[in-house]
């Protein structure tokens, strides 16, 4: 895969640059800004080689229909005031623009053309639609890692007419992974929760054989509670997934790795609640498990005091009440006391997950924060993302 920072090259070149700027918005407000921060080298970079920028990129699902609380003006406002350079977001109809007529003002060095998913051509990884977005530039760079998990226009097809290129954001992505899977420094341990485990199995199995510690936490780990004949009060669970379980406990014995589940919980009779805690075998049936308990956090802590490598997605309970913030709390704050003195490197990833770390301000204090979601889930289960195969 060759990375645009190889390009000897790139003085008055236009550059296709294919970004993930799918921020949350609220009144066109951006709530969360890690995505536009991240993409900020890759501008920089570019800007330094005297390059002329096309950002594509998109917000939400339009279902390929403009609408204008979905356009990208407030990403385009934000960005010009963290770069202080002019952004410009062309809202003309796409088929009808010309390379020719995009950089006409010498003043202009980055552009951006209006929300690639206001067309439908784009999730429908249109050919003709890609062989248009690439006669507009010289080159092609994808630095969205997050959406190279879609076969769609900007992403895959494109490569088919343009020299493509990895962006910095994307190489810094896919090498962080790699130190989580296969370039990996052991004992490794995954922390993984979430609602669902039918969602998350797909990774479970793929990381059994290479990691040394699987640690389940969060809505998931009660449906383990209760296959091993704990009661889970009211608790969230997924049902018909005993075989599941089955299969991850069969395979963690092939391969000795170690399966950690709670010891003991923190409970509520709504989630609004107050938190108390329960040994497993004193939850009512009118208890909701809501995060995991002291004895749990310090289980994971000694896990985690013993890995050399850490990988976490989802968190240990309902943080969104304070009250059952503070298993996913420890779990930051041990992973970042491990980072400060180097004896670790850690990756953390998954919407629920980055929302903890920020609530303790301590973005900075992981090795790599991924934002990716879906290719962030699906690379870790092995499978082979669109946008990366295309690159290759």
């Amino acid at each position: 895969m060759n990375n645009i920072k190889d390009q000897k090259n790139l003085n008055q070149k236009i550059v296709l640059l294919r970004l993930d700027l799918n921020v949350p918005l609220q009144n066109n407000i951006i709530t969360d800004q890690t995505r536009i921060d991240k993409i900020i080298p890759t501008i920089q970079f570019l800007l330094k080689k005297k390059s002329k920028i096309l950002v594509i990129s998109h917000i939400g699902r339009p279902k390929g229909k403009a609408n204008k609380d979905l356009s990208l003006k407030p990403i385009c406002e934000n960005l010009k005031k963290k770069i202080n350079e002019e952004v410009k977001l062309i809202s003309k109809n796409i088929f009808e623009l010309k390379k020719k007529d995009l950089f006409k003002d010498f003043k202009n060095q980055i552009i951006f053309l209006e929300n690639i998913r206001f067309y439908k051509e784009e999730e429908e990884n249109d050919l003709d639609f890609s062989k248009h977005l690439a006669s507009l530039a010289d080159l092609f760079v994808n630095d969205a890692f997050s959406c190279s998990h879609r076969a769609h226009a900007s992403v895959t097809s494109i490569t088919k007419f343009l020299p493509s290129f990895a962006g910095l954001q994307l190489e810094t992505e896919i090498n962080a992974l790699k130190k989580v899977t296969t370039e990996v420094k052991k004992p490794v341990t995954c922390i993984i929760g979430g609602s669902k485990i039918s969602t998350k199995i797909g990774i479970i199995k793929n990381l059994i054989p290479k990691f040394n510690n699987i640690v389940i936490i969060g809505g998931m780990a009660n449906n383990i509670l209760e296959y091993k004949g704990h009661r889970i009060g009211k608790s969230i669970k997924e049902n018909n997934c005993d075989t599941i379980i089955e299969d991850i406990f069969k395979a963690s014995k092939e391969h000795s790795c170690s399966i950690i589940f709670p010891e003991d919980v923190m409970v509520g009779k709504n989630i609004e609640d107050e938190s108390s805690t329960k040994e497993l075998n004193q939850v009512s049936e009118d208890d909701f498990i809501l995060d995991i308990g002291p004895k749990t956090i310090n289980k994971i802590n000694s896990v985690i005091e013993n890995s050399k490598t850490v990988l976490w997605n989802g968190p240990a309970g309902y943080f969104e009440n304070p009250n059952f913030a503070k298993g996913s709390y420890e779990i930051a704050k041990k992973i970042i006391k491990k980072n400060k003195d180097d004896s670790i490197y850690s990756v953390a990833g998954g919407g629920d997950t980055i929302a903890v770390i920020n609530q303790i301000k301590a973005i900075n204090n992981f090795n790599f924060i991924s934002t990716a979601g879906g290719a962030f889930l699906e690379y870790l289960e092995g499978k082979e993302l669109p946008g990366i195969k295309a690159l290759n």
